[in-house]
């Protein structure tokens, strides 16, 4: 049984507070493997960033969520639709990178249950370089793209042949 502390939730950012999010996004570890990226971050940045985030709620009735973790901000994810694609972003404070795998599993059981979303792909800077738990579930390479002028590795997960455990 899990302790109440290991419960993962899920919010909208805009129920975090902007500093929090703020620290979050200019902490190098992360800016390391976040490309897009680029120049000055500050709270207006990261203002713009919310709702922008929160517009493609607008627009698509989904979109990035804040995930607590334990009730403790522990970083941001989410389904974004590019196209149509729907693509899925994880982005964690390193002190919660071992969540990870819990949270890709939510995700994959939510887009299994929304028809929506047939399939679910993952764009994945050059600097990142372990693929293991994305070919564990079943994501396949599909090509090399660039995106906002940074290439990017995409990988699909069909929905209806997740592996599960």
């Amino acid at each position: 049984m899990r302790h109440p502390r290991d419960k993962i939730s899920y919010v909208r950012l805009t129920d975090v507070p902007l500093d929090v999010i703020d620290r979050h996004m200019t902490d190098p570890r992360i800016a390391r493997h976040l490309p897009l990226l680029d120049g000055v971050w500050d709270r207006d940045r990261t203002a713009d960033f919310v709702a922008t985030k929160e517009s493609y709620w607008e627009r698509d009735g989904l979109g990035h969520q804040a995930i607590l973790h334990g009730g403790t901000y522990a970083g941001w994810g989410g389904f974004q639709k590019e196209n149509d694609e729907w693509d899925y972003g994880l982005v964690l404070r390193p002190e919660f990178f071992g969540i990870g795998p819990r949270i890709i599993e939510d995700a994959i059981a939510f887009a299994r249950a929304d028809a929506r979303i047939p399939f679910v792909t993952f764009l994945l800077p050059l600097s990142r370089i372990g693929m293991k738990s994305l070919a564990r579930l079943g994501a396949t390479y599909d090509e090399e793209l660039e995106y906002n002028g940074v290439r990017f590795r995409k990988f699909r997960l069909d929905t209806d042949t997740v592996k599960t455990r």
